[in-house]
């Protein structure tokens, strides 16, 4: 795995670990840094706090939140969390049965 990505996220001093031996939250960010080695332009994130603490979950959300702003890389987040999706996103649409019954913006208190 490229150190540098490793460093993006704050794993740098990990590289040498199996997956094993890493936290759930450390697990996440290194998934990350997989994704981000090749440069995409889309970051696609399905459940990305499943199964963590609300505290590493809001870490691993600030994580995304900065790898959107810092690379101006498009994050698609899937999530049942819809106060997740309010407090990070930009955009909420919402589907049932596989189809769309909403495309909002959302707004932030200035």
């Amino acid at each position: 795995m490229s150190k540098q990505a490793l460093e993006r996220v704050g794993l740098a001093g990990r590289l040498e670990h199996r997956p094993i031996e890493l936290s759930g939250g450390e697990q996440q960010r290194a998934a990350l840094a997989r994704a981000l080695i090749n440069q995409p332009s889309i970051l696609l994130a399905d459940e990305p706090t499943g199964n963590l603490d609300s505290h590493t979950g809001t870490e691993v959300m600030e994580l995304i939140r900065n790898l959107n702003e810092s690379l101006s890389m498009t994050v698609v987040l899937v999530t049942h969390e819809r106060d997740l999706a309010e407090k990070y996103a930009d955009r909420l649409i919402s589907l049932a049965d596989g189809k769309i019954i909403s495309d909002q913006p959302i707004r932030r208190a200035p």
